[in-house]
């Protein structure tokens, strides 16, 4: 008679399992499968209270932007010194949250963490609707969106030859964004053609088969399209890693170029980057919380994939600290008494409360997470994904407003106060950004099947103790 033992795995040597619950590759299909495949009455109430909870304050958006393009930009705050105000700081900061996504996809699969498989479709779905929330301040900033947009898309006007300004860093974006909003759609949708294939087998009515079968471009699972499949996707990968470097940096050129004191500075580039993966990935943990909860996938999204994210935001948390210091010594260090200025108003000057605020969410929290229980712990990190992102939109209002709001000349000096239009209009872009996240999560495969499943045999091995049977390899992981 055998024996099944029972191993911890840590007593084993090894990590947590990424996949809990014993699960097999059915197991798999058939718990990622069934809640897009769920009927109306089978998704959880809870799903539902939280989709019209969100979908409430998308149509605030849309309120705002009527009224705004009723009334003119004149219902925002920007007033003089202080042009670029609400708007640009919610724009950098939408861009920023955008990239934990491409990181985690692109990033992460090149150096084969495994770890990301459950997780990376989300990251690259809040990718696609960030950089949707962040194009709508820039555009309604120019006033009358249908007539000046056309400026910022390189498109001669022969009547009038005149032709866009390719030297301003503010035309730049319209190319970085752009690309990078272009690639990663491509990357999250080749990454779902198999998922969307197996849906494809799985419908039972003849426009759903029909609908999912254009999508899923004729995958067959043979050799030959996961052979092409996997190119496909380290091209993509490939494409996609340089443009998390270079979509944010092109953002901070937007200040680096120029020539106001606390702007104009090299380490902008790599601060930019650093601040954008620290808040991106704040916004996944925000996420996947949230789903993890409403549509039961602890099996999935498991403490391990949590605390490895953690891990991250500590490390991004420390390094955005770091800039913050040398921003400081720069501008001692450059003897430019315009500079020094600056930097003290921004810690002693009307905006000390914005400052102060900074510092305490991106520096001082994110250091808790030295300590394993803390990494842990669902409800902590839930508050702590939340007060990273309030911590990462000061820095963005800081470096805007205490640059612009005190000039060089006293007499130029001024204070932005936002309006109850600007402050609504932020409020329902979390309601776009939510809604279109609740949707993929009810309507697409959340997680990617495909990869993991190819995460499943190599954790049969990892849990399998020495001298044991098979029956035993099979238990571990039930019990881990």
């Amino acid at each position: 008679m055998s024996v099944v033992v029972r191993q911890d795995p840590q007593l084993l040597g090894v990590n947590p399992p990424l996949i809990q619950g014993g699960k097999d590759f059915r197991d798999v299909t058939n718990d990622i499968s069934s809640i897009t495949e769920a009927k109306v009455f089978e998704t959880p109430m809870k799903y539902w209270i939280a989709l019209a909870c969100t979908g409430s304050v998308l149509a605030l958006l849309g309120a705002m932007l009527a009224y705004l393009v009723a009334n003119g930009v004149g219902v925002w705050g920007n007033n003089r010194p202080v042009g670029w105000a609400w708007d640009i700081t919610n724009f950098v900061f939408w861009i920023g949250i955008g990239h934990a996504g491409t990181l985690i996809s692109a990033i992460l699969f090149l150096f084969r963490q495994k770890w990301r498989t459950s997780i990376n479709r989300s990251a690259e779905a809040m990718t696609l609707f960030a950089v949707m929330c962040a194009g709508i301040f820039p555009l309604f900033h120019t006033g009358r969106p249908w007539r000046a947009a056309y400026w910022l898309f390189p498109i001669p006007n022969t009547d009038l030859n005149m032709w866009q300004n390719f030297r301003s860093p503010l035309i730049w974006d319209v190319f970085a964004v752009s690309t990078y909003l272009t690639i990663s759609a491509l990357f999250w949708f080749t990454g779902l053609v198999p998922d969307l294939a197996t849906l494809r087998d799985r419908a039972t009515g003849k426009v759903k088969q029909v609908v999912l079968g254009f999508f899923a471009l004729g995958w067959r699972g043979s050799a030959k399209h996961w052979r092409n499949y996997e190119a496909g996707y380290m091209i993509l990968a490939g494409l996609s890693t340089p443009l998390v470097l270079s979509v944010h940096s092109v953002v901070s050129f937007d200040f680096a170029t120029s020539v106001i004191p606390g702007w104009h500075t090299t380490i902008f580039p790599p601060y930019f980057v650093a601040g954008a993966v620290f808040s991106g990935f704040a916004m996944v943990m925000t996420l996947l919380i949230i789903c993890r909860y409403l549509l039961n996938l602890d099996n999935y999204i498991t403490i391990k994939h949590l605390e490895n994210m953690n891990k991250i935001i500590l490390v991004t948390g420390s390094i955005v600290g770091y800039a913050y210091c040398t921003e400081f010594f720069i501008a001692w260090y450059s003897g430019n008494p315009y500079e020094r200025f600056t930097f003290f108003n921004r810690a002693f000057g009307p905006y000390w409360w914005a400052y102060w605020m900074m510092m305490t969410c991106n520096v001082i929290s994110p250091q808790f997470y030295w300590s394993k229980t803390l990494r842990r712990s669902i409800p902590f990190m839930f508050v702590m994904s939340i007060v990273v992102n309030i911590g990462m939109w000061f820095e963005r209002f800081v470096i805007i407003a205490t640059s612009l709001h005190r000039d060089f000349l006293p007499s130029s000096w001024g204070y932005f106060r936002p309006t109850w239009v600007d402050i609504s209009t932020f409020i329902g872009t979390f309601g776009l950004f939510l809604t279109m996240f609740l949707l993929f999560a009810r309507f697409l495969p959340m997680i990617a099947m495909s990869e993991v499943k190819g995460v499943l045999a190599h954790e049969k091995h990892a849990f399998a103790a020495p001298g044991t049977n098979q029956e035993s390899h099979e238990e571990a992981p039930k019990h881990a």
